[in-house]
């Protein structure tokens, strides 16, 4: 299957699955937990985040296979990651950029928005009918995946014993909220635990830019959907637009990976693009819009990656509800201010990768170090 055509009913077979896998979803082969060894004191040669596949043949070793993840979804072969290299397209496009700088210059240059400039680029690649029909059916698969989030109860997987709370949360938050002129602060919160809740359970979630930070995103759009009213027409659209392309300048320059940079990569990413989108969708300036994008990084800095047990559930999950607010709450500053500032987004994108690249392995998702080793699991 390709990742993104995955629906959450074929999800639900595998994982019904016991004691066996489909090789090829054909096949049924005999594999077990026991058959997955996590070798935590030995990595691969090319990317912090790699897995070796060994098939035998009556206990005879036949083949083998390595695979690399190396952040905001992409999964390369052993001879891609050697290389460097992730699957790119030779076409030309329409406004050619390499760094926010330039990116942000097009858009002043033009006088257009920053999703009017990915636009244009999409429609190298595809109809831009096709574009937006494509963008909306992300929009709808991050929806559906915060209403199984909230009307899901019951422990999530794994030796930690972590019980579902954002459908516990949104039943208060129903009862409660009426008068608290903080509630859009509560139900985006609620909103991005639901999603990372459905990520831990293994079920279908929209990489934005990783799993791990997959709650970001989708709550601060249901933030917008639930109390923005004056918005722009196709507002969705344009929010991916633009979200999609701060991840770009990330992947471009720095990385998307916890195991390359910590969690700077994953949360203080979707930070990012929620607030520069967010700013956009609001009526920000195209200053204002690089600004909240700086912002929401320049406060993840230094940000570790060090999940207990290796789970992505604590502190992944609350992580991504105060990331929802950290976006919110930059935005807000930013349409504040029109002033110059100080620091740019190319500037934080380039510390952001320093900083990880100083940052110990114990604390870039192999658990070894921080609240992984400190805090007993359960």
């Amino acid at each position: 299957y390709a990742p993104d055509q995955v629906k959450q009913q074929q999800l639900d077979e595998v994982d019904s699955l016991d004691g066996e896998i489909k090789l090829g979803g054909i096949r049924k082969i005999k594999f077990t937990q026991n058959d997955i060894i996590f070798n935590k004191k030995k990595k691969l040669p090319y990317h912090p985040n790699g897995i070796k596949f060994y098939a035998y043949v009556n206990d005879k070793e036949v083949a083998t296979r390595m695979y690399y993840s190396i952040g905001g979804g992409f999964v390369v072969t052993e001879s891609n990651a050697k290389k460097n290299k992730v699957k790119t397209s030779k076409r030309k496009l329409t406004n050619e950029f390499s760094c926010a700088e330039e990116l942000f210059t097009i858009a002043e240059n033009r006088n257009l928005k920053i999703s009017d400039v990915v636009l244009e680029n999409e429609k190298c690649f595809r109809k831009e009918k096709t574009t937006k029909t494509e963008l909306r059916r992300i929009w709808r698969i991050m929806q559906e995946c915060v209403d199984r989030g909230l009307t899901t109860q019951g422990m999530l997987p794994g030796k930690i014993n972590v019980e579902r709370r954002a459908g516990i949360m949104y039943e208060n938050f129903l009862k409660n909220n009426e008068l608290d002129n903080q509630a859009f602060l509560d139900y985006s919160s609620i909103c991005a635990i639901a999603v990372n809740e459905e990520n831990a359970a293994m079920n279908r979630v929209v990489t934005a830019p990783t799993n791990g930070a997959s709650g970001i995103i989708p709550a601060t759009m249901m933030y917008i959907n639930e109390y923005i009213s004056d918005k722009p027409k196709n507002w969705e659209i344009k929010f991916l637009l633009t979200a999609g392309v701060i991840a770009m300048l990330y992947k471009m320059n720095a990385s998307l990976s916890g195991s390359e940079v910590g969690c700077q990569g994953e949360v203080g990413v979707a930070c990012s693009m929620a607030a520069g989108a967010l700013t956009e969708l609001v009526g920000g300036t195209l200053k204002q819009v690089e600004n909240a994008a700086e912002i929401a990084m320049e406060h993840h800095l230094g940000l570790t990656c060090d999940p207990i047990g290796g789970y992505v559930q604590i502190p992944c999950i609350e992580r991504n509800a105060i990331g929802v607010g950290k976006a919110i709450n930059a935005s807000r500053m930013a349409m504040l201010n029109d002033a110059d500032t100080k620091i740019s987004l190319d500037d934080v994108i380039k510390t952001m990768k320093a900083t990880g690249e100083d940052m110990k392995s114990a604390y870039k998702e192999t658990s070894l170090g921080g609240l992984a080793v400190n805090v007993t699991e359960c």
